[in-house]
């Protein structure tokens, strides 16, 4: 095949003109094309009047290569590459043991999928319960203000982004095409196969609580085994190496490979971790607030005339801002059509986040705007500082909101003006159990509410009405990243100092959202693969 980039149409074409576009690109008759596929599709909307499809297409000619040669200047037109995946390897009939996942997000999830794939049949640990019934006790905390630490929107069977808007995109280099792999995965499970082409594709909340089922049975149809309520309290080092896990009721397992996809929450972990000497370092990360707009306001500033067409749905953005005392601010984990809720995983605190449903047809549109913070410059020492940093400002909230995990919460106008808010104007913000007004003037450190008040109306000048005075901020964001990197060896995706130990996914530091976590935890699953290989 040959694969076709930079295809422009209008809304509202045809199936036809996507097949007259290539015959008029390629100056080929209707004969010599044989069949074409959409790989890729995205919206171009820099000109919000005259919005495009943009598409790359995979191509079957009769005489390829007589086109390949003709062509050979155009750097539109080359040879497809093969996107499919490949096993590295297969486990043998007698396996004498078997790895250890810890963790059931995305990097889990995928980790495990593809060792029980080949054969390996592992054995899966998560602390939270199975997602149908942690779906229940999240509703808990959001209905009732009543929190269950092992089973919230941060623990529990498919991890922190089955609470989100289940975005699919990633900027992560990736020259074997994993992240394929992932998204066929998915649609197997019961994602729309849409989500295989568009640029941007997500699921929404609802449809993965169904896929991630799906995906259990059958990691469980190949042989693996999973455990829910079953929180790893210690990890066993024996001469620098791996040799088993205890869990909280006291059980011991013994094993020599251990995958540690823990996800960016789990701090009681991290400090285990700690203690028993394994290398990790501070990382940084952004903490800031969530900020809702109508989403009508989001799709005019976007789409223009075109706001409101069904073809483009709910529209979204992303910005950015460098500010005078030097730090970045920037839009983050953006829910079109979404809702902010409650993500703390501790008591005592509070923590925003954003979610869309697939639909993405509610009355608001959400985004973090968060300013990027360091350990050297601003929690330097232990390496477990970032933690506390994150808690001190959660805390923070938990107060400023009132001591019952209601979200305190401003207005732009009044946040911008440097007083408090007393009442809600055009926006009814979605958080829930509550938005309390305030001031948050000290929910964050100094120089990040310095930052985003000098973002938000350079925002506005990008997105018209960005500033609104009567949208809303509520606090905090903190949970953006993972506040530590649990360091491994490039090559064998090992621990540094800990053979046998998989640091993997978002908690580890080595992704940042659901796509980037299930690619990293296919790729620790073939080092733990190989490496069982090599030592039988």
């Amino acid at each position: 095949m040959l694969r076709l980039t930079e295809i422009k149409l209008p809304l509202g074409h045809h199936k036809d003109d996507i097949e007259a576009a290539i015959l008029k690109r390629l100056g080929i008759a209707a004969d010599e094309l044989v069949s074409h596929i959409v790989f890729k599709r995205g919206v171009d909307a820099r000109n919000p009047n005259a919005i495009t499809y943009t598409y790359t297409l995979d191509i079957t000619l009769r005489d390829e290569a007589a086109a390949l040669d003709r062509l050979k200047n155009d750097v539109h037109v080359k040879a497809s590459p093969d996107i499919s995946y490949h096993f590295v390897t297969q486990a043998p009939k007698m396996l004498t043991s078997r790895p250890i996942v810890v963790g059931m997000g995305p990097a889990g999830i995928f980790a495990g999928l593809l060792l029980a794939q080949m054969g390996f049949r592992p054995l899966i640990l998560e602390r939270g319960k199975e997602v149908r019934e942690r779906t229940q006790d999240t509703w808990g905390l959001w209905r009732k203000g009543i929190l269950n630490p092992e089973s919230n929107v941060q623990f529990g069977e498919g991890g922190a982004g089955t609470f989100s808007d289940g975005k699919l995109y990633s900027q992560i280099k990736d020259p074997r095409y994993l992240s394929r792999k992932v998204l066929e995965e998915f649609v197997t499970a019961g994602a729309p196969e849409e989500i295989l082409y568009e640029s941007h594709p997500h699921i929404g909340t609802f449809k993965l609580v169904g896929m991630v089922e799906k995906m259990r049975a059958t990691i469980q149809s190949l042989g693996g085994e999973i455990r829910f309520e079953s929180r790893v309290d210690d990890i066993e080092i024996t001469d620098g190496q791996v040799s088993g896990v205890t869990l909280a009721n006291g059980e011991r397992i013994a094993t020599n490979h251990l995958v540690l996809a823990v996800g960016h929450s789990a701090r009681d972990t991290f400090e285990m971790i700690k203690k028993r000497g394994i290398f990790m370092e501070a990382k940084p990360f952004s903490i800031g607030f969530r900020i809702e707009h109508p989403q009508s306001l989001i799709n005019r500033a976007r789409y223009g005339r075109n706001a409101g067409n069904p073809l483009l749905g709910a529209a979204d953005y992303k910005l950015v801002h460098h500010a005078s005392n030097g730090r970045s601010v920037y839009s983050f984990c953006m829910c079109p059509g979404g809702t902010v809720v409650a993500a703390t995983s501790e008591p005592g605190r509070v923590v925003t986040n954003g979610m869309s449903q697939y639909s993405r047809n509610e009355r608001n549109a959400n985004s973090g705007i968060v300013v990027g913070i360091t350990p050297e410059q601003d929690y330097p020492g232990d390496v477990l500082a970032g933690v506390e940093f994150q808690r001190k400002w959660e805390s923070r909230a938990f107060e400023l909101g009132g001591s019952d995990f209601q979200a305190p919460g401003q207005l732009v106008g009044d946040f911008l003006a440097g007083r408090p808010s007393t009442m809600l104007g055009e926006v009814q913000p979605s958080y829930t159990p509550g938005v309390h007004l305030t001031d948050l003037s000290t929910a964050l450190p100094d120089y990040a509410i310095e930052a985003i008040r000098e973002a938000l109306p350079v925002f506005g000048k990008r997105i018209k009405g960005f500033d609104l005075a009567d949208a809303v901020l509520t606090a905090v964001e903190t949970r953006t990243s993972s506040p530590i990197r649990i360091k491994r060896n490039r090559d064998d995706f090992q621990s540094v100092n800990t053979l046998g130990l998989y640091p993997a996914g978002e908690g580890a530091g080595y992704a940042g959202g659901i796509l980037s976590a299930a690619v990293d935890g296919i790729e620790v699953a073939e080092a733990v693969a190989l490496s069982m290989m090599r030592k039988r």
